[in-house]
């Protein structure tokens, strides 16, 4: 029985020989520095091509303003005062963005009920007689005004939608219908669709196709060896390979910056729009993972990486247990021979124009972290997972149906928690660096909001401010 095997496997090698030596010259090329110089060049025609519909955009736009004003027998002195006015909101992207209607400077609501006006309107000084005969409306319009707002743009739901473009990239679910404001931009429209659908999105389902099994059985034999030094060396120069073909699925052009502050040891920390930070990262360093057990796309993933280095995986009962999570968290960090573990603080992806609440347990463990900016080019593809509305394939399908991946990584200096500084103090000082590098919003507010309600104690600590405002002699 045992000869049978051995003859079987042995037959099953010569036939797919020639297959994994095609997978291994295609990711050679796939990899090689030519093949990165011609995704850079194919996203700066990508860019020349965007300003020309740019361009097409705004004439047709001041074309159909002048017509407007014609027909309505508007004065010629007016007439150039209203196109200029049409000329700056054009150049502000004013057919994209939104813009808020009300200034947020008056007083900013936090989630801790920490709240910011720029003067008191009561005065701390009255007595309860005054307040009761002085009272008007006004010594409540700041939280009157910043619950309108609120209402009308709040800077947390917002986040999970897809980021706002300043200009239209060519895909029909980031525009209005300017695929049809002009001949010539309908027939550059109709080949780009061309080129997505029947050229680039069948080439990256192969190349992904091809990229997983070719992870899986490079990750398979490197499970092989013994652990130790020359293991994780290996293990490091093979994965990022893998990743790097991975990337080529998604025509991905990546800037690393500060290379000199890239993570050896430790924890690195970073903001999270997408799965696909993992395999962004994993094209300039190795690193170890850390979170819930999946299955599908993402288990074959897991399991392939399992085999070959040390990650840590939670079943979903097991993540809730922050005790076995920061045990195991800490085991991990203390061993000098493991690769840096990479987390995402904030839990759940966020759209790319902010960084949330970071979660504290990664940051009481007492190790050195690395934090690391991620910001994605939103004029290429929308690069945020909203899995509430879109599952992991409908999310692939659209990636790999866009025009590319392109975003910058900055490696930031090490940080230590300070003498007496609390876990949460230390994460929002992490928080805050990222932001700052990445060009990001720095916000409070904890990410989970995406699928829960406001906690009823936010909502009393915010009664309570109100009622300080209040207090009298």
């Amino acid at each position: 029985m045992g000869l049978e095997n051995l003859i079987f496997f042995l037959l099953l090698g010569v036939i797919f020989l020639p297959f994994i030596l095609a997978i291994g010259c295609l990711v050679l090329v796939m990899t090689c520095p030519w093949s990165r110089n011609f995704r850079s060049g194919y996203v700066n025609l990508l860019l020349k091509i965007f300003q020309y519909g740019t361009g097409r955009i705004e004439s047709a736009e001041l074309k159909k303003q002048e017509t407007i004003k014609e027909k309505n027998g508007i004065a010629n002195g007016n007439i150039t005062e209203l196109v200029e006015q049409v000329e700056d909101n054009l150049s502000s992207g004013h057919a994209i963005i939104k813009s808020s209607t009300m200034s947020k400077e008056d007083l900013v609501l936090l989630p801790n009920g920490n709240s910011s006006p720029k003067t008191a309107s009561i005065p701390k000084n009255r007595s309860f007689n005054s307040l009761k005969n002085d009272f008007i409306l006004s010594d409540c319009l700041d939280f009157v005004h910043a619950g309108v707002e609120a209402i009308i743009e709040d800077e947390v739901t917002q986040r999970f939608v897809a980021e706002e473009l300043k200009s239209w990239n060519l895909l029909t679910r980031t525009n209005r219908h300017y695929e049809f404001i002009s001949v010539r931009l309908t027939v550059t429209w109709i080949i780009g669709f061309f080129i997505r659908y029947f050229i680039l999105l069948p080439s990256r389902i192969t190349i992904c196709f091809l990229a997983v099994i070719w992870l899986t059985l490079c990750t398979g034999l490197v499970g092989f060896l013994n652990e130790g030094a020359v293991k994780r060396a290996i293990y490091e120069k093979v994965s990022i390979w893998c990743f790097n073909f991975l990337s080529c699925a998604l025509s991905a052009v990546i800037t690393f910056h500060n290379k000199e502050n890239i993570p050896k040891c430790g924890i690195c920390v970073a903001n999270h729009t997408t799965p696909v930070d993992v395999m962004v990262l994993h094209c300039d360093n190795s690193y170890a993972l850390i979170g819930q057990r999946h299955g599908g796309f993402l288990g074959i993933i897991q399991r392939a990486l399992a085999r070959a280095s040390a990650h840590i995986w939670f079943e979903r009962s097991e993540v809730k247990d922050r005790e076995t999570v920061a045990k195991r968290l800490k085991e991990h960090v203390d061993d000098p021979d493991k690769l840096p573990i990479l987390i995402f603080p904030e839990g759940t992806c966020i759209n790319n124009t902010s960084v949330m609440q970071f979660k504290k347990g990664s940051f009481e463990v007492g190790s050195v972290v690395y934090p690391v900016a991620i910001k994605y080019d939103a004029r290429f593809t929308d690069a945020f997972w909203n899995s509430s509305r879109h599952s992991m394939i409908q999310y692939l399908y659209m990636m790999m149906s866009s025009w590319a991946l392109v975003c910058d990584v900055w490696y930031l200096p090490p940080m230590h928690r300070r003498a007496e500084e609390s876990a949460i103090d230390f994460a929002n000082r992490v928080k805050a660096v990222i932001a700052k590098q990445g060009g990001l919003v720095d916000l409070s507010w904890d990410g989970a909001l995406k699928r829960m309600n406001a906690k009823k104690e936010w909502k009393q600590k915010q009664q309570e401010e109100f009622s300080k405002r209040l207090k009298v002699e």
